[in-house]
């Protein structure tokens, strides 16, 4: 396969496709090993190579589209469906699930089959791969029931993370809420979200999850969402809260779940001028 002359203007091949919608950027780097991207008529093999708005671009022979208005949507994830688009077992998914007026949407990292409440779905790949990074420090909060009695002192030791099996996890915090009968109700705040962190760090310390709902995603809240329904963030809050660039989502601070950048920093002081 030859490849094209390389640009070192434009943009990642790999993150012009995620732009566009078709999927994250790590599936587009995975589906351009596979011999499935041509740019200009030749097939590539490395997703070390740049594009511009002049070079034609292919995913599996269809042009690929132009990229989209940024979109994102708040999902009320019901227990029993992956978070695939397709299953290899047969079990159903997200996306089997949601209003087919959707554009293709992907997710902002997964909810396990038995974990419900707020999942983020959206039209840009490169935004999904951006919020998943813990860098972005983004809280996520979950509301957990667990089989088992605790205290709070046990609880507070995890401020300052944990290891499990040489697993480090990083700080959570945990209030214990109510104990009903055999059950202990809490509220966790993490801000990594490993593979099924909630239920490991609970488990090593006595605990059995058996309901687990996914309260908010940095700023975004599951709120009175009912499991299954789906709604659009507004573009002047989505603009609000992550910026108008997936690759500009790094908050300014954990308290103020925004992205640090230079434009924002420069728009919040001239608004603190007006308003002083």
């Amino acid at each position: 396969m030859d490849e094209p002359e390389k640009d070192p203007s434009g943009e990642r091949i790999a993150k012009r496709i995620a732009r566009a919608g078709v999927c994250s950027r790590r599936d587009a780097e995975r589906m351009i090993e596979a011999g499935r991207v041509r740019v200009n008529g030749k097939v590539i093999s490395s997703p070390a190579l740049n594009v511009t708005a002049k070079d034609a671009i292919q995913v599996d022979k269809k042009p690929l589209p132009e990229a989209a208005r940024m979109r994102v949507w708040r999902y009320h994830k019901p227990a029993g469906l992956v978070t695939s688009h397709k299953d290899t077992r047969g079990r159903a998914t997200v996306f089997e699930k949601l209003p087919a007026n959707l554009p293709r949407v992907i997710s902002v990292g997964r909810l396990d089959i038995n974990t419900e409440g707020l999942l983020l779905l959206t039209n840009d790949g490169e935004l999904a791969r951006a919020l998943e990074l813990p860098a972005t420090g983004w809280v996520r909060r979950y509301r957990v029931r667990a089989f088992g009695k605790i205290s709070q002192e046990i609880l507070d030791k995890l401020k300052s993370g944990i290891e499990i099996d040489g697993i480090k996890y990083g700080p959570i915090e945990a209030i214990l809420d109510k104990t009903q009968r055999d059950n202990s109700w809490m509220t966790l705040g993490l801000r990594e979200g490993k593979n099924r962190e909630v239920k490991r760090v609970l488990e090593h310390l006595g605990l059995k999850v058996n309901r687990l709902i996914r309260l908010s995603f940095g700023p975004f809240q599951l709120g009175d969402l009912k499991a299954g329904e789906v709604t659009e963030v507004p573009p002047r809050v989505l603009r609000d809260q992550i910026g108008s660039l997936a690759g500009e989502t790094k908050p300014e601070n954990p308290r103020s779940q925004r992205p640090a950048r230079s434009s924002d920093k420069k728009k919040l002081h001239a608004r603190r001028r007006r308003n002083s």
